[in-house]
């Protein structure tokens, strides 16, 4: 692949937002390992980089005039390519209740700390055998992780610079097509309609991560890059009362506030979102998604990462997690005791926010999870604009 800028300025952005994220990186001469080059072999048949409205491309999947640039060139936020992880038990710089996403693959559980990703927003790694993209949008809140093997090739992902709906639009560097994280489908280029592969992940607390999974990795702050891992670039970015970053495609859906908070599942008509904030007063909710009826949990243990000025300072707003509500072909309701566990109705059994029951006649036992997104409302109506919303 072509070299790419170096970076541009941190921008200063109104209301004191200092999108640091954005930044170039201050030392270029300890840059992070370089991707396999065998997958960064340069665009094949055009480059979007270069040229959202080549001819030779497919027609779009999104109108080209409403991808917006955040200010960093392609690579100026820079994806980890060489990952290096760590024992949860040698990990002395996450505090009990810090965000991190929780990514399981196959027979492996690894750890994404916000810290680091909100830095980077892509860290191309290799779980129990699977390359893989795990990736976060600090502008929409939303945790994405995705097989990176497209069409039997496997390639990498950076961050393009570019914004869909203020949601991060990555590229693959096989092809430099545009992929927006939230649908996971190439939107612009070559490989415009091919879809990644989505895994489930979730946003959880530290401590919660620890507890359930203490022999897993996690991903270490050497990157190779030199960020202030721990501060919040986006200081006051989740106040529900503020307005999103950039101009947003379309018009509004006022059924509730830009930035609500929102758990999202299933797709196009399928797709129902649930309030988050009503979500966490209900603790449990129950939403049919197609055929399938889904439990959507919220449980105590993980502050925002978008709030306060250090990540590990954010408000207290709570686990949340979704799992097809069904054990041996039958299905299980759920609720919430008095002490504010998750139980299921039936038996009393205590349910964690990994789908595990951890006491009672179902101990042991375990949902499957399904992927979800913990998000703003703004961007998840934006590509499921036929959403049902839920309010509990």
């Amino acid at each position: 692949m072509r070299p790419r800028a170096a970076g541009v300025p941190a921008l200063v952005l109104t209301g004191a937002l200092l999108l640091a994220a954005c930044g170039s990186d201050p030392e270029p001469s300890t840059p992070a390992a370089a991707p396999d080059p065998s997958a960064s072999a340069g665009a094949v048949g055009g480059s979007a980089l270069d040229d959202l409205r080549d001819p030779a491309f497919p027609e779009p999947l999104l109108p080209l005039d409403d991808l917006l640039s955040g200010g960093p060139p392609p690579d100026g936020i820079p994806a980890i390519d060489d990952p290096q992880h760590e024992q949860v038990a040698d990990v002395d710089w996450l505090e009990d209740d810090e965000p991190v996403l929780s990514l399981t693959v196959g027979e492996e559980t690894r750890a994404y700390p916000l810290r680091v990703l909100t830095w980077h927003e892509i860290a191309n790694d290799v779980v129990d055998g699977v390359p893989v993209a795990v990736t976060y949008c600090p502008l929409c809140n939303s945790g994405v992780a995705f097989e990176r093997t497209v069409e039997g090739e496997e390639t990498t992902f950076g961050v393009s610079g570019l914004l869909y709906a203020d949601n991060l639009v990555m590229f693959d560097r096989a092809t430099e097509s545009l992929w927006p994280q939230l649908t996971g489908v190439a939107a612009v280029g070559v490989r415009t309609g091919t879809a990644l592969r989505s895994i489930p992940m979730g946003t959880v607390g530290w401590s919660q991560f620890r507890e359930e999974h203490p022999d897993a990795l996690v991903l270490s702050r050497e990157t190779g890059h030199d960020r202030d891992y721990g501060r919040n670039p986006y200081v006051g970015y989740d106040d529900p009362g503020s307005d999103p970053l950039f101009e947003l495609p379309g018009e509004p859906d006022d059924r509730l506030p830009p930035k609500f908070r929102v758990v999202g599942v299933g797709t196009g008509a399928d797709a129902v979102a649930v309030e988050r904030g009503r979500l966490a007063t209900a603790g449990v909710v129950r939403v049919d998604v197609g055929d399938r009826p889904v439990t959507l949990w919220h449980l105590p243990g993980q502050r925002s990462a978008l709030g306060a000025a250090a990540i590990d300072e954010g408000a207290e707003i709570g686990t949340v997690a979704a799992f097809v509500a069904r054990l041996d072909g039958q299905e299980v309701t759920f609720d919430r005791d008095a002490a504010g566990r998750v139980v299921d109705v039936d038996t009393g059994s205590t349910w964690n926010a990994f789908g595990r029951a951890t006491d009672g006649p179902l101990a042991g036992r375990r949902l499957r999870p399904v992927v979800h997104l913990d998000t703003f409302w703004f961007s998840w109506v934006a590509f499921q604009p036929d959403t049902a919303l839920v309010q509990p």
